[in-house]
């Protein structure tokens, strides 16, 4: 961890570029803020994003992300067997509304559709070959051929070369979404509809960052690609969790019930109330860190750390997990037990001689996530919210009776991890907790109606 801050961190304007990758530069045209190289356009994006979704701008999006929470926890109620389905619609939904202006309302919607469909496509294009390591996986791109490696290979006719296909297909389908969704921001600008979106910010300021309507789509777009999956990952993840570790949840429930009681759903503004709870968030990103290696980072100079000299053009990972699970650092790495952060600050052995430091979740220097502010506050809500609500266990075998295992170490590996399809049972805690989600969800109407556009469902 202190070779992570000491090159990362304290080096950052030496550490900031990204190593090139062909394939990511042919579908994005280099604009994709997470994975373009260090140039003046990702500067301007950067400062942009980070500008606007400091803490402070974020605040002024909390309703919404309450809003958006209570549908959750009421699609919940009537429809448990589909949380994944729920969990995407809502990961989904809260980023669009503060990116675009508008919302997702239905699971289906076109804007759903279509960004899911692109999504998994590009994952393909991002995915290993069969065998590969994750490492080799972000250096090669899977089944495209290492052309960082082979140049020449990039000049094979498409017909010889499917990766080109596919690629394409995937460019094709984000240019037309990102642009759609910029658009319609501009439509809602002359029409005197304005939400106060990020977009509507980003045109505001159009002509001072001189940055092309390409560049701009893919702003938007970068961002939501950043935040829905990686949200829908990690409430899976956190579902994952309570469900295997009943104790835990037992904790939390008595913790919520002693703060918040059974009249009210809790609001972010209680989380400073809940220790246990936010240990409890603090451990699922120990546990499963959705970037395992996180993005590479590449040198711009010379880096000098300790009695090496990491040479310019060096390609640098973060093995966030292995980082997590440092058994040096953490007592019980493989278990989760949020009391590790209940009994020390930073979650670390009590003889542990680490800086005192969380793993970079959210990444770290120039490359840092700009949204960090804003996932950890969708995390915390959608948190409060499920855990306040409702009890999390294993479906039970119908045969057997005997409840069925989840296997808390499937999942996907690569740049972004997410848990494979598990099932569980999601229940009310109560017939209070019920009514007072179908309230508050009604109550919610009115703030989620000023991001409802006309939605068009698949």
């Amino acid at each position: 961890m202190g070779a992570v801050r000491e090159i990362m961190e304290t080096q950052s304007q030496l550490s900031a570029d990204r190593p090139p990758i062909y394939v990511a530069d042919f579908v994005t045209g280099g604009n994709h803020i997470g994975l373009s190289r260090y140039n003046k356009n990702w500067r301007v994006q950067r400062r942009l994003a980070h500008e606007l979704l400091a803490q402070s701008a974020c605040n002024k999006y909390i309703p919404i992300q309450e809003a958006e929470s209570r549908q959750l926890a009421h699609a919940l109620l009537h429809d448990p067997k589909d949380f994944y389905m729920h969990i995407s619609r809502y990961s989904f939904s809260v980023i669009l509304s503060i990116l675009f202006g508008k919302r997702a309302p239905h699971p289906k919607t076109r804007d759903i559709s279509d960004f899911y469909k692109m999504e998994k496509q590009w994952h393909g294009v991002l995915a290993p070959a069969p065998g590969q390591t994750p490492s080799i996986r972000v250096l090669n791109l899977g089944a495209v051929p290492p052309i960082e490696l082979l140049p020449f290979l990039k000049y094979i006719p498409k017909m010889f070369a499917k990766w080109k296909a596919e690629a394409e297909s995937v460019r094709d389908m984000q240019q037309e979404i990102y642009s759609r969704l910029l658009d319609e921001v501009r439509e809602q600008s002359t029409s005197g509809t304005q939400t106060g979106c990020f977009m509507e910010q980003i045109l505001a300021r159009k002509e001072s960052t001189e940055l092309s309507n390409s560049q701009l789509s893919y702003l938007g777009g970068a961002l939501i690609e950043g935040s829905a999956g990686t949200t829908t990952a990690w409430i899976k993840f956190f579902v994952m969790a309570m469900s295997t570790h009943l104790d835990v949840q037992k904790k939390a429930h008595d913790e919520l019930d002693r703060v918040i009681g059974n009249a009210r759903m809790p609001k972010l503004g209680d989380l400073a109330s809940l220790p246990y709870l936010q240990a409890v968030i603090k451990e699922v990103h120990r546990w499963r860190p959705i970037g395992p290696l996180a993005i590479p980072h590449a040198t711009l100079g010379d880096i000098y750390y300790q009695r090496y000299r990491i040479p310019p053009e060096t390609t640098l990972f973060m093995n966030v997990w292995g980082i997590s699970h440092d058994p040096d650092r953490y007592d019980r790495p493989e278990e989760f037990w949020p009391d590790r952060w209940i009994q020390h600050k930073y979650g670390l052995k009590h003889d542990s001689t680490h800086p005192n430091s969380n793993p970079p979740w959210f990444g770290v220097g120039k490359r840092a996530c700009p949204g960090a502010n804003l996932a950890q506050n969708s995390l915390a809500i959608s948190t409060m919210s499920l855990l306040w609500g409702f009890s999390f266990q294993p479906e039970v075998d119908r045969y057997t009776g005997k409840p069925i295992k989840i296997d808390v170490f499937s999942f996907s590996e690569g740049l972004e991890m997410s848990p494979e399809e598990f099932r569980c049972q999601i229940s009310p805690r109560s017939s209070y907790h019920a009514d007072i989600i179908e309230h508050e969800f009604t109550a919610a109407a009115a703030e989620l109606k000023q991001y409802e556009c006309e939605t068009q469902v698949e």
